[in-house]
């Protein structure tokens, strides 16, 4: 025997019995990590081509900050580019936050209270706490990534530079002011070893270089940005895009000079994409 009422939408029955659309519309799932991958790639981009996989996440993202009225909406458009990355910011002060906390990228708390009844969160991602290491600072997300690299390489990685150094090497053009960001000390180093510690740091999600006397004032080192590390100085962000891009992290923008392995975050690298 049929039954008409089965036939009767979820949508008009929740009307019938007075539940608000937003308590049973399937709502979008911000994937935290594709938009915050945008958010470093985007604005260094020289034209608005969009980050793979993360379109329908920061269309989601801009449509909850211009209705915040925070972005205008010829910039709600899937790409996270200077605009939306400064709406963002001015979204995460807008919540008291300061500092490495509003840098414009996504953090968990804000991305999660901004999608509050619009869209929910997964693939989240942090830098977890502050921790020392060969007498500096780092956070546990970069330990856990040196340690990978140290197990890959058979050997320790020493720091010569941490993280969250704001103004301690000038010559760093604020790189280190953040999380994610270290120098590799490469005393006693051959140039084919200095280049596989480059490739393994790589291997595990950094934009890695090995840097010369030669490009600036400094000696020989290897610099390691974190992809994705959401404690990035804007300077550091900057350094990440213009990897994605096939450049070398200096100001001059030249040739990535680094050896080729698949570019991934580390938490693509744990899953083994």
């Amino acid at each position: 025997m049929r039954r008409p009422w089965l036939s009767v939408g979820l949508a008009a029955l929740c009307v019938a019995v007075g539940v608000p659309a937003h308590a049973w519309a399937a709502r979008p799932v911000v994937d935290m990590e594709a938009t915050v991958l945008a958010a470093q790639i985007d604005p260094r981009r020289a034209d608005n081509t969009l980050t793979p996989g993360a379109k329908n996440s920061v269309l989601a993202v801009e449509q909850a900050l211009q209705a915040q009225n925070l972005l205008n909406a010829q910039w709600v458009d899937g790409y996270f580019g200077t605009q939306t990355v400064s709406a963002y910011a001015a979204y995460q002060r807008s919540l008291g936050y300061t500092g490495l906390a509003a840098n414009g990228l996504p953090g968990t708390t804000s991305l999660t209270k901004l999608g509050q009844n619009r869209y929910t969160v997964g693939n989240t991602i942090g830098p977890g706490a502050k921790v020392p290491r060969d007498g500096y600072v780092v956070n546990a997300r970069t330990q856990a990534m040196l340690a990978e690299a140290q197990r890959l390489l058979g050997h320790p990685l020493v720091l010569d530079q941490g993280s969250y150094n704001p103004g301690g090497d000038p010559t760093s053009a604020g790189t280190h002011d953040g999380g994610g960001v270290v120098d590799i000390a490469v005393t006693g180093m051959t140039a084919a070893k200095r280049t596989a510690v480059a490739r393994a740091l790589r291997q595990v999600g950094f934009a890695a270089w090995v840097r010369n006397p030669n490009q600036g004032d400094w000696p020989w080192h290897i610099h390691a940005t974190a992809i994705n590390d959401t404690d990035l100085s804007s300077q550091a962000q900057h350094q990440v895009g213009d990897y994605h891009l096939g450049m070398n992290g200096l100001a001059n923008q030249g040739p990535d000079d680094g050896p080729r392995v698949p570019i991934r975050t580390w938490e693509q690298y744990q899953r083994g994409q």
